[in-house]
């Protein structure tokens, strides 16, 4: 008899020890598995934000990057640039950091200290030039230009003389334009140009290199 409770006693305690590890091996497993899943979903975060999040950062901080230093877009607010530039069109703008690539006849927008706005005009002096208007034809340092892209002219007189490091600008709607020939300060500062219109990108049925 006492054998067999000995014998009995061992078999329960084997029992129960198994019982008591098996139990712990299924804890042990469902904490991997719980840390397993874990890590698969932070991959999976950070697999989306590599693959969607950073390039999506990328492309706005270099969008940004472009229209500070590169190119902008403009909207025309008026009618004083028609008939080469009319109301609502949108336009890219290029950014120019060199006074010396600008030509006469080059559209550039520059900000207006005496209106307190952005405009966009013709340019027509450069530092040095002679300008003569006699109703409304424009000379420059003795020479009439052939001004074919005119919308309407007009009969105005003026004479000037452009100073060093300033620009003479008027619209391609003369008549109705408000320019140098207007302003109380008739010349623009080569710091306050912002850059020159290259291409006309509304509306679609205009689209196209600004002239």
């Amino acid at each position: 008899m006492i054998g067999e409770e000995k014998s009995k006693a061992k078999s329960e305690i084997y029992i129960s020890n198994s019982v008591d590890v098996k139990i712990e091996e299924d804890n042990i497993d469902d904490n991997e598995l719980e840390k397993r899943s874990e890590r698969l979903a932070e991959n999976k975060k950070s697999g989306f934000f590599y693959e969607w999040g950073l390039p999506i950062i990328v492309a706005v901080v270099l969008a940004i990057l472009i229209n500070k230093f590169v190119i902008f877009k403009v909207k025309i607010p008026s009618e004083s640039m028609v008939p080469t530039l009319n109301v609502e069109d949108r336009l890219f703008v290029t950014r120019v950091y060199n006074e010396d690539k600008f030509k006469r006849g080059d559209i550039l927008v520059f900000d207006s200290n005496e209106l307190g706005e952005k405009l966009i005009k013709r340019l027509m002096g450069l530092p040095g030039d002679k300008i003569v208007i006699k109703n409304g034809e424009v000379s420059i340092n003795g020479e009439k230009l052939i001004e074919d892209y005119i919308g309407n002219a007009d009969r105005f007189n003026g004479e000037y003389e452009v100073p060093e490091g300033k620009y003479f600008f008027l619209g391609d709607n003369r008549l109705w334009s408000k320019d140098s020939r207007y302003w109380i300060n008739p010349y623009i500062d080569a710091k306050d140009i912002e850059g020159k219109a290259q291409f006309k990108v509304y509306p679609f049925s205009d689209i196209g290199k600004i002239k």
